[in-house]
């Protein structure tokens, strides 16, 4: 099992702890990343989670997230996780929101609470998701993503809901 970086409040590695046992009702701050993939035509990839997820099963979010191991630079761990859950070859990698954190509690009681800088890139190679990171995947445009989260932010991953308020890709939604 992978281990996740914990960070203090400053954003400082503090430490390490297994993946499997970091969430939960007092999951300390630890790195994380979120990525957004794009296609030629500008779609953008939203993924279903896969129900075996430990922290919101079954939700829709952003194409796919993951964590660095120690030691690991964020790219390189957002180009590893995009082999592993979504089977697929990265290029214009490039980070839009390098301090973005939040934390937030599904209906479980599992909480995230993560520093996650957040990428967008463009598919390389044909799409094969990982049945056990993802049940379902869209391509939408970005305004269509942007309307849909304003209006059912209940549907989708709370970071997601924050990031696409956030991110430069969604500016043309948000002025309509």
């Amino acid at each position: 099992m992978d281990d996740v970086v914990l960070l203090s409040p400053e954003g400082a590695e503090i430490g390490r702890v297994a993946k499997d046992a970091v969430h939960g009702a007092d999951t300390p701050l630890h790195l994380a990343f979120s990525c957004y993939l794009l296609d030629g035509a500008g779609r953008l990839l939203v993924t279903r989670r896969a129900l075996s997820k430990r922290s919101w099963p079954g939700v829709w979010t952003n194409s796919f997230c993951g964590h660095p191991l120690p030691g690991e630079p964020v790219a390189d761990a957002v180009r590893r996780h995009g082999i592993r859950e979504l089977g697929v070859q990265l290029t214009e990698l490039r980070l839009e929101l390098p301090l973005f954190r939040y934390r937030a509690t599904d209906p479980a009681g599992v909480v995230e609470h993560e520093v996650c800088p957040v990428y967008t890139a463009r598919i390389a190679s044909e799409l094969q998701p990982s049945p056990a990171e993802v049940m379902d995947h869209v391509w939408v445009h970005p305004d269509e993503l942007a309307a849909s989260a304003r209006a059912t932010p209940w549907a989708f991953s709370p970071w997601m809901v924050l990031q696409v308020e956030l991110l430069e890709l969604f500016t043309k939604a948000r002025a309509a």
